[in-house]
């Protein structure tokens, strides 16, 4: 059976770096899968894929060699069998504000007698090239379990859900910790005050040995925050490498050129 790389480089203390797979085109991640990312994350959260779709992309990202991960919608039972059973390699829990929140992720994707994870399904096996019983039996070190901070709440909590047992790393979601942040009147934090809720997981990851992690939307930023200590870095994502690519190309051709009402990530 394979093991996960990128569990053994959160150990290790290593930064591993990956990006986020928001298009659901199977060409485009087998094209993602060969180019050298530590993970691929399909973000099922956000964006509307059916359950054939990811089964299908985990299958391509592990077949070349990668490391299949999810975002679930939230960290329900139901979801992360889904995900874990349709073949990924881990998972990323949004929005765990609570200690009871990461415990529920948490056992939900480790068999018993650890966990409550339900037993089924093949895929989960054939991307770890392993036969199904092995794959049963190993499946709880090898599955990889990101909780993310997102807000305040989190914060506060942050220092108890980063020492459970089977946290592997923490991840931050910037957007929604910055609207998180808001006030009662709808005043975003400044920059400032953001950037210290970000030094603050940082920090409580360090005092727990938690690895932490970001979203970011450039390599240079990426690079940032791996200096700082993080360790679970997203580079931009797939669609923001087709618009930013495709963008730059044009106003080669065409000086004047506006990408005019295009969505912007």
């Amino acid at each position: 059976m394979r093991t996960n790389p990128v569990k053994e480089k959160l150990r290790n203390g290593q930064p591993s770096f990956g990006t986020w797979l928001t298009l659901g085109n199977l060409h485009a991640t087998r094209v993602i899968a060969r180019l050298g990312f530590d993970w691929l994350t399909l973000d099922i959260e956000h964006m509307a894929f059916d359950w054939s779709l990811a089964e299908s992309i985990f299958g391509a990202i592990a077949d070349a060699g990668g490391v299949p991960l999810a975002r679930v919608p939230e960290g329900s039972h139901h979801y992360i069998k889904r995900v874990l059973d349709a073949g990924a390699w881990g998972i990323v829990v949004p929005m765990v504000d609570t200690v009871e929140q990461a415990k529920t992720a948490i056992a939900a994707a480790k068999f018993p007698p650890t966990g409550n994870r339900s037993v089924g399904g093949g895929s989960g096996a054939m991307n770890f090239s392993a036969d199904v019983e092995d794959y049963r039996m190993q499946a709880n070190d090898e599955i990889l379990v990101i909780l993310q901070t997102e807000s305040p709440a989190g914060i506060a909590n942050a220092e108890e859900i980063y020492s459970l047992p089977g946290c592997d790393a923490i991840f931050i979601g910037p957007n929604d910790l910055r609207f998180q942040m808001r006030e009662e009147d709808g005043t975003f934090p400044t920059p400032a005050a953001h950037e210290a809720a970000i030094q603050e997981i940082i920090q409580i990851g360090k005092k727990t040995n938690c690895p932490t992690g970001i979203h970011t939307m450039d390599p240079a930023s990426a690079v940032q925050r791996a200096e700082q200590g993080m360790q679970f870095i997203a580079v931009e994502s797939d669609l923001k490498f087709l618009t930013s690519q495709a963008t730059a190309a044009l106003k080669v051709v065409y000086p004047d050129h506006d990408a005019g009402d295009v969505v912007r990530y």
